[in-house]
Formats: C-alpha cells, structure tokens, sequence
C-alpha cells in the first residue's frame, strides 16, 4: 500500500537493536556520536534567544517563496553576495529536495562523492533517483579525484567540509568536477568550522552551481529551522533557476515567519555559539590525538572542518563488530560502512562530545581495538 520511495520497514542494524536494548534496560551509554549542539553541554544564550523569538512574533504573515526580502538582504550581506541570488529554505534537507525537483526527473541520477553522510542517498529516494557515487582517495588528505557521469546523470553534490572525512572540496577539485559542464550542489553547512588546515574552494563563475547552509549548523541551532541556498554561475542561468525555485517553494510556503523576522538576532547570536562549538571541536580533536599517539594500531585521519574525526583501524575485523564490541561496554561510536568508506577497518567519532565523555569512551575504545 505504500510507494517505493523508500524502504518504510527497513529492520535495525545491530548497533542500533543492541543501544535500544540497553536504553530500555536502563544501561550507561557514553555516546561518542552526538551530532546535535544543544545536547552537547554547551552554554547557550537561552533568554538573548527567546528574546528575539518574542520580538520577532509580531510579524505580519507576508508569504514570500524565497523567504522575506528583509531576511534575504540580510542573509546575503552574512554570506557577501546579492540578495537576488539566495533562497531561504526550512532546511538544507528541504534545499536538496528543491534542488532534485528543479534538476532532475524521475529515474535520473546525482554524481555524490563518497565517503559521506547517508542523507543524502535518502534524499535522492524520496524523488525516485539514485546517487551514482564517486570515492573520496585519501593521500594525504581526502582528494576529489573526479567524477564519472552517465547518460542520466544531472548534477554532481559534493559536502565542503565533507562530513565525516572532515576534508574542504578546494578550488582546483571544483574546477576538476566542473569539467562535466553538470551543475554543482555544494553543502557547505560546516564550512564555518576550519580545523586544521584545507581551504574551501569556490566553483568556477561560468558554471551554474547551489551552495546550501544553514542555522543548523552556523549558528548551532538545528531547532531554529531556516536553511539557504545561495545561487553561482552566470547570470542568466542563476535568474532562470531562481524562478523556478520560486514556484517550487511557492507550492510549500514553508518557512516559518518569526525565524525570518528574528534572522539579524540570531545570525548574531549565532557567533557566540559557533565559536563555543568550534573551540570544543579544536579541544577535543587535540585530545583524541593525545590519546591515540601511543598506540600503533590507531590513525587519526586528518581533520580540515566540521565536527568529526575518522580513526583508522586494523581491519582484521568487521567495524560493526567492534563498534558492537565498545557498546557492550557502555560506549557508541559509528563504523565505517554507515559512511560507504572504501573497506573495514574505519571508525567515526564526534568532537561535539563532551571532554569527560569523549576521554572516558577512548579509553573503552582501546580495549576492543584489534592489535
């Protein structure tokens, strides 16, 4: 009775049955994934945050597909670009859906680098598409190499910083990518958040290219719900795409009023947050190398941006086994193959994690690590 969209009644992995089990049974778990910021013991400005939500409920209702002229001019002076060439949306999530809409049919494919985060693949889903995937080669660092379109291939995305590799798409992979004459959909949702070396490249002017952000993640305030796009490439192809994107949203309407209105508050506020989040990532990757440096059988991968870092691990077991492994001792970390890395032996960790928490599961952590 239900579409083929997706798979509704997809059962649990194991990692997933073991921590439901252990929350029913009342059991610790130190929980080394956390990808939310308001749950990572962080300090919030709770009262500076409900005071502009108060001020901003007296908005009129002024339905606007792109979102209000007065949160686009202020969104694009925070992102240095024209208003005219930026969108709001409820989400990045809500941006990639629009984005498939405009770009493609039924039936056609996205290029998508790899490893990455699953959204995406579900995403595609829920517009009857598929990714066609390209890896990420780790040399150094994490390398675009290139992509290889089909017949009914209709745009490459890519993640700048990707997540959880942690590696800026620079400008020279863009330019590589771009060859395909494909337009580009870059999230850049962690770009906010340089770590440690690697730069965030910029697509070439003469190709039509999305970059997608949010408050979610800029401001640390997934709850806040107000994404964007913001428009690249020539100015024909950039007007005709907006107006399509225009009566795409216009059928949703579904950005929410007071979050536009509040907008330069929380942009503002945003600041503060960010920093606190990325001065806790920074801290914490130097604790996870700290830890780690002693021990031959672990790699920490480099880390360019974002909030996560990516272990490398002997591979004479499944991840799943390990990561099964650490969780019976009360510890939840994500194996590789959630991410699509290229073979065993990979292991993904949060730097949102509080220190405590983060110090005590890399300790639990060394005890299941093959020798």
């Amino acid at each position: 009775m239900f579409s083929r969209r997706a798979e509704w009644n997809t059962p649990l992995n194991r990692i997933t049955a073991l921590r439901e089990e252990r929350r029913r049974r009342g059991e610790e778990i130190l929980d080394l994934t956390v990808s939310n910021p308001t749950s990572a013991g962080l300090s919030y400005p709770l009262d500076e945050l409900a005071e502009a939500l108060q001020r901003a409920a007296r908005a009129p209702y002024d339905p606007q597909p792109l979102g209000l002229r007065t949160a686009r001019e202020t969104l694009a002076h925070h992102l240095q670009c024209d208003p005219d060439d930026v969108m709001i949306t409820a989400s990045t999530s809500e941006a990639y859906a629009f984005l498939f809409k405009l770009l493609t049919d039924s039936g056609d494919d996205i290029a998508a680098g790899i490893p990455s985060y699953p959204l995406l693949e579900h995403l595609a889903g829920m517009e009857h598409l598929s990714l066609r995937p390209f890896r990420l080669e780790l040399h150094k660092r994490w390398e675009v190499t290139g992509a290889e379109p089909g017949e009914r291939t209709r745009a490459i995305a890519v993640v700048s910083p990707n997540n959880p590799t942690g590696s800026f798409v620079e400008t020279a992979e863009m330019h590589r990518l771009a060859e395909h004459r494909l337009p580009l959909i870059i999230d850049e949702v962690f770009r906010d958040y340089p770590v440690d070396g690697g730069h965030p490249g910029q697509p070439p002017h003469d190709l039509l290219s999305f970059s997608l952000g949010g408050l979610s993640k800029s401001a640390g305030l997934p709850h806040y719900k107000l994404g964007w796009i913001r428009l690249g490439g020539p100015a024909a192809g950039r007007r005709a795409a907006l107006e399509a994107l225009e009566l795409i949203a216009d059928n949703y309407l579904s950005v929410a009023t007071p979050v536009q209105a509040a907008l330069p508050d929380l942009l503002r506020i945003g600041e503060r947050i960010r920093a606190s989040i990325l001065e806790r990532v920074r801290s914490n990757l130097v604790l996870v190398r700290a830890t780690l440096q002693e021990e031959p059988s672990v790699t920490v991968l480099p880390v360019e941006g974002g909030w996560s870092v990516v272990l490398r691990i002997p591979a004479t077991v499944p991840d799943e086994d390990i990561a099964l492994a650490l969780l019976h001792r009360g510890a939840l970390v994500q194996p590789g193959y959630l991410f699509d890395f290229p073979a065993e032996g990979y292991l993904v960790i949060s730097l949102l994690t509080p220190p405590k928490t983060l110090t005590e599961g890399l300790r639990r952590l060394l005890e299941v690590i093959p020798r």
